[in-house]
């Protein structure tokens, strides 16, 4: 897995890349084996926003380039506290399973490979993961996005059911 930041000089934002998983993929020809990568790639802004691409090439850069661009354009807000997530929550995609669950404050990310990508890219310091079911990849990032796009705050909840925070918890 490898990160990079790329400078604000090339008009771009301050977002964190990060490359969850590069897979090289042979198709056989007459001549041979013809190779083609795929990129896993998760872009966060390190506060709270995060998207995930995933780009096919027959280079690595290009995949890579290919699956940030996707990245990008699939960022969205997730809710966060200071310290980690609002509540515990299960995201699911197919079947990958990652159970999601706050920390205290020193804690830190508690999370395997794909997970901790995506958890690190949306800034989350604090946070205690268990994948279960499938450990592919593309599924465990999907779900532990969806997860996260799933947490809701608790001013969230009572601006939805017009209340006030402290109506709605006594």
């Amino acid at each position: 897995m490898a990160d990079f930041k790329r400078g604000k000089d090339s008009n771009q934002d301050d977002f964190i890349e990060k490359i969850v998983f590069i897979n090289r993929v042979a198709k056989v020809v007459k001549g041979g084996r013809r190779f083609s990568f795929s990129a896993i790639v998760v872009v966060g802004d390190g506060n709270g926003k995060i998207g995930y691409g995933l780009g096919k090439a027959n280079q690595v850069p290009e995949a890579i380039r290919k699956g940030v661009e996707r990245a990008r354009k699939d960022m969205q807000r997730v809710s966060l506290t200071d310290v980690s997530i609002p509540h515990a929550i299960d995201g699911k995609f197919k079947s990958g399973k990652v159970m999601l669950k706050p920390a205290s404050d020193g804690t830190g990310v508690i999370a395997g490979g794909a997970v901790r990508a995506v958890l690190e890219a949306a800034g989350v310091k604090n946070i205690l993961t268990k994948c279960l079911g499938s450990n592919n990849p593309h599924n465990l990032a999907k779900a532990t996005i969806d997860g996260l796009r799933r947490l809701r705050s608790a001013e969230e909840i009572a601006r939805l059911r017009g209340l006030n925070v402290e109506e709605m918890v006594a």
